[in-house]
């Protein structure tokens, strides 16, 4: 088999489809932080009673996990998900996980329920002109 046909990384993939999608990729990424930022305040807010003896809170924003990027249906949108911490005893400590952005995300559901309907559509029928709405 000829390594051309058959390698992925020599096929270039367009880096947008058009103008509205590179203005859409950037709003899509400004609105999920604004999204990910209130739902980690409003859960360290429903815990702002929980406080040492010296008056400290016990569960704090701290800081952010390290940047990822997730596949969505505008793109590869970057996200960065504060970091919470709980100083509260081991046995009342809750561990923070946003409905938003579950841990391991790395595509949205939309793309993957759109991958095997490509490869039912284009691999088997050896055509991607339907998959992709573009005509020969």
């Amino acid at each position: 088999m000829d390594p051309g046909t058959t390698d992925l990384r020599l096929v270039p993939l367009p880096g947008s489809q058009d103008a509205l999608t590179d203005i859409l990729r950037p709003g899509a990424q400004q609105l999920l932080a604004q999204a990910i930022e209130a739902e980690v305040a409003d859960w360290i807010e429903r815990r702002q009673a929980c406080v040492d003896h010296q008056g400290h809170r016990q569960v704090v924003h701290n800081g952010y996990l390290p940047q990822r990027t997730i596949t969505t249906g505008v793109g590869a949108v970057a996200v960065k998900q504060p970091r919470v911490h709980d100083r509260r005893p081991e046995g009342e400590r809750e561990k923070f996980s946003s409905a938003f952005l579950p841990p391991y995300l790395r595509k949205t559901k939309s793309i993957e329920e759109l991958l095997p309907w490509l490869y039912l559509k284009g691999v088997s029928a050896g055509d991607f002109s339907e998959a992709t709405g573009r005509r020969n």
